[in-house]
């Protein structure tokens, strides 16, 4: 019998581990850590070594295609049952293996119950031959909209948001919720643009008033791509392309509407830009609030802005109210009611509780039968369980009424129904929240654990991705979730060179990466179909949880980590931390195997290690920086922070810092009130600090913008500069940069690369491939600068011409230029110590310089830097040589 990968499904819910007789005796450890080669501290894999580990385990056994674990699998298409990839099977580690039922919002709380997969599935019609043709492929995308579980509720949404003002949408995965209810909302006579009156306007004129829908996503993929999807499927052109588009998108640094945009997706930090400019979003008839459960600070602010909006005085809008419509799969729904019927006034001191779960058969009805002997504690019981099933809003003294009148048996258990149905109805009235429950579309997900720790989860990656490729049968694609761009790029440079070495009778392999700070462009290719003969392999960060769902993923391997940012308020310094992920994050990750089959999910992580996974994700209100926060609070016209209606209350000591921070970069006054530089720092797009610098380099004493600008730009996507891992390529790279590199630090050696890939005329691609500079980073700073520079025109921010060329580098601009950078970095500075370490300025804590460094391995009197990471110890990276007397001038000390 030959030794087994994975254990298939069986009917029964038990979990299943693989038969140890028949298993390799090799430990996943064991197996992931071979094939390594030490150089320094690193341990690299090299593709002869992976080609060996690898084939060295294959034998003769033609793989059998992934069956569903039970009749009810299938739901929809059934997978296709291709032939296996190879005639040769992959000894494996020993996992463990947990069969995954078919799952719903309340046993496993999947999340983004979007129809995103759809977006870029192959068509093969005549209408993928004709793009042109939107309408009838519109009317072809019509059956697909019909067959989504949302469909059906259309009409309870729209009558929802006509009879209230706020809607909960509780929706499952694969609901169809992001792309459908705006399109469902668009054409209620609520939405329609209204000619009205403003209070206050003194010039008589009439101003219209909403007709368009905003979507708000907490990544830019998502909005970019949803909106694709949806201008689709109404067979519209999108965004700027065309004056008759009526769907668009905004995101930072790329905005795509038209004048007759209706339905516009856009990033809640766009949202919170907008209302800087619009107080009162006099353009929106209604937002939409998605993803909500991500709980990043910009929506906590937007949830907060929409509450003061819908419940406050209307004469901004002429009367005309503003719809809130708040979507997810996963959140608090509980506290999301609560939040807002506090906004109303109906606190929970007046008796008010509510929940969104789902009324489940056991607690709906009412049985009517006693089980006990005189009915009291039946009574008492029933009526729990069935205010627990309703769970509307129903006052503290009918309530106790109720319950007294079940225990002491003086009302029949039908009559007690009527007074509670009576009361749920007339308070239904007056609530101000309409919520609805859509259940989703998931199919099964077998979970593998590894039985031990995993030491290296690139190489376990690696390892995985091949047995699967060789196992498996196409279709089915792999996702990968790993902890950053570094580590993403690893992989796939690892993934590459083994993929050489594979037979001309296996499929191709297609690596593609997916992370924030890649281009749009690159971003996209993710969505586009497989070729043929060809799998598949999305090595994503967290970004691929929940905001974006790729079409023919089957396979999902889950690191179990990522990089979060946690602002520690006592030492007032931002670390970015590789941290577990928690087990709603677990079971998003799981969640995306089974979006269009059945599937598998790869936890390079012990069952243990999953069980002690903290349920959900920290706010991240609750764990950053909250000086951009406040300063658009500020900007806002909300001068009492303690009183905003935050979701979840930050620490007054991060608040205190967040103001002092602020009072530092000059944006806030001595009496808290805003400042002119910090109203100008809150009109761009970017943190408060790059803001600061910005406007720094902008006065004439600097006059230094337009390098400020470029060297902003290298900071706002992803490493401009090639990871280079062979000691060989490394030196050959650092010959070919020293043209580029400065002796003040990392800051003047991006604004010189940038300024010699500018001035390149004739081939700006070779010129990258010569100096080991990423080409596809190199296309997203130039669009960045661009935008950069005309949004400081627009604002007159020392730009008289978007199309200047700076001036000559000298070394009175390159002090100049660090100087601006310090009024924004003052606190991330570093002194050299007598030891030859150096000690944080704010709380004197001992950082390196990071090897990716210009300055790494040098020693100048003090440093500043761009970000502060901890891995095996403390970092400082984007390094640059300042003054010591340079940081007290700033700090005024």
């Amino acid at each position: 019998m030959p030794e087994r990968v994975l254990q298939r499904f069986n009917h029964d819910r038990s979990a299943k581990k693989f038969d140890k007789s028949s298993s390799p005796k090799r430990s996943s450890s064991a197996a992931f850590s071979s094939g390594k080669r030490r150089k320094g501290n690193e341990e690299t894999v090299t593709a002869a070594n992976v080609i060996s580990s690898v084939e060295n385990t294959l034998e003769s056994s033609k793989a059998r295609p992934l069956r569903s674990s039970s009749p009810a699998a299938g739901r929809g298409a059934k997978r296709d049952e291709v032939p296996a990839v190879s005639q040769k099977s992959v000894k494996t580690p020993q996992w463990t293996t947990i069969r995954s039922p078919q799952t719903s919002l309340l046993n496993a709380g999947l999340s983004n119950g979007d129809h995103r997969s759809m977006k870029m599935q192959p068509q093969k019609s005549e209408f993928s031959q004709h793009p042109g043709n939107l309408k009838e492929k519109a009317k072809a995308l019509r059956a697909v909209r019909e067959t989504l579980p949302i469909w059906s509720h259309a009409h309870e949404i729209c009558h929802g948001l006509r009879e209230k003002d706020i809607l909960l949408l509780v929706g499952e995965t694969g609901s169809g919720k992001s792309t459908q209810v705006p399109q469902f909302l668009i054409n209620e006579p609520w939405c329609q643009p209204k000619p009205t009156k403003l209070a206050g306007d003194g010039s008589g004129k009439r101003t219209t008033v909403g007709g368009c829908i905003a979507i708000t996503e907490p990544r830019r993929v998502a909005a970019i791509t949803l909106a694709r999807r949806v201008a689709e499927e109404m067979g519209t052109p999108l965004g700027s392309s065309s004056p008759a588009s009526k769907v668009g998108y905004s995101v930072r640094f790329d905005t795509s509407t038209s004048a007759g945009t209706r339905i516009k997706f856009l990033t809640e930090g766009m949202l919170l830009q907008e209302l800087l400019r619009d107080p009162w979003l006099l353009q929106y008839s209604a937002v939409i609030v998605d993803e909500v459960h991500e709980r990043g600070v910009n929506v906590d602010l937007v949830m907060g802005f929409l509450r003061n909006t819908v419940f406050g005085d209307k004469t901004g809008r002429g009367g005309i109210p503003l719809k809130v419509a708040v979507m997810s799969a996963t959140a608090d729904m509980e506290g999301l009611l609560n939040f807002f019927e506090q906004g109303y006034g109906v606190m929970r001191s007046n008796g008010i509780t509510r929940s969104m779960s789902p009324p489940s058969d056991e607690f709906s009805e009412w049985s009517g039968i006693s089980s006990s002997d005189d009915g009291k504690e039946d009574g008492e019981h029933i009526l729990a369980k069935t205010l627990k099933g309703q769970r509307d809003t129903i006052s503290s003294p009918k309530l106790e009424s109720l319950t007294k009148r079940a225990v002491n048996g003086t009302r029949s258990l039908k009559s007690l129904k009527a007074d509670a149905q009576e009361d749920l109805s007339d308070v239904a009235q007056t609530a101000p929240v309409h919520t609805c429950y859509i259940e989703g579309r998931q199919y099964p997900v077998q979970i593998l654990y590894s039985p031990e720790p995993v030491q290296d989860f690139v190489d376990a990656s690696l390892r995985t991705i091949f047995q699967i490729h060789y196992k498996e049968p196409l279709p089915g694609d792999i996702l990968v979730f790993l902890t950053g761009q570094e580590t993403v790029e690893s992989l796939e440079r690892l993934v590459h060179e083994y993929a050489l070495g594979m037979g001309h009778d296996v499929p191709k392999l297609l690596v593609l990466p997916l992370f924030a700070a890649l281009p749009q462009t690159a971003q996209q290719r993710v969505f586009q179909p497989t070729p043929y003969k060809t799998r598949k392999v999305i090595l994503a960060t967290n970004i691929a949880e929940t905001s974006v769902t790729v079409s023919g993923v089957r396979f999902v391997i889950d690191c179990g980590k990522s990089k979060i940012k946690q602002f520690r308020t006592r030492l007032g310094l931002d670390s970015l931390l590789v941290k577990p992920i928690s087990k709603s994050a677990a079971i998003q990750r799981k969640g995306r195997a089974g979006r269009e089959a059945a599937g598998q999910c790869y936890r390079l992580y012990t069952e243990q290690d999953y069980l002690a996974l903290q349920a959900s994700n920290t706010p991240e209100i609750l764990r950053c920086d909250l000086s951009q926060a406040i300063l658009t609070m500020k900007a806002r016209g909300v001068e009492d922070i303690l009183d905003f209606p935050f979701l979840d209350h930050p620490p007054r000591e991060a608040l205190e810092k967040a103001l002092m921070q602020l009072f530092r970069l000059g944006a806030l006054t001595e009496s808290g009130k805003i400042s002119d530089v910090g109203l100008q720092i809150a009109k761009l797009p970017l943190s408060a600090s790059l803001g600061r610098v910005l406007l720094a380099a902008a006065d004439p004493d600097m006059d230094c913008l337009l390098e400020a600008i470029d060297i902003i730009s290298c900071l706002s996507v992803e490493n401009i500069f090639l990871n280079l891992t062979s000691e060989e390529k490394k030196e050959e790279a650092e010959a070919a940069r020293r043209s580029l590199f400065q002796r003040e630090g990392d800051h003047l050696t991006l604004l010189v690369t940038v300024q010699a890939y500018a001035a390149e005329r004739s081939d700006r691609k070779a010129w990258s491939e010569k100096h080991f500079v990423s080409h596809r980073a190199m296309q997203a700073v130039m669009d960045v600068r661009k935008q950069l520079r005309a949004q400081c025109h627009h604002l007159r921010v020392g730009i008289s011409n978007p199309e200047d060329s700076p001036p000559t580098m000298t070394s009175e601009r390159a002090i100049a230029i660090l100087k601006c950078f310090l009024k924004g970095f003052a606190t991330n500075t570093a002194r050299l110590c007598p030891d030859g370490s150096y000690k944080t300025i704010a709380g004197n804590q001992t950082v390196a310089i990071h090897p990716s460094s210009g300055l790494f391995g040098k020693k100048v009197e003090a440093i500043m830097y761009n970000e502060f990471v901890f891995t095996n110890r403390s970092y400082a990276r984007g390094v640059s040589a300042v003054q010591m007397d340079w940081i007290a001038r700033v700090l005024g000390i």
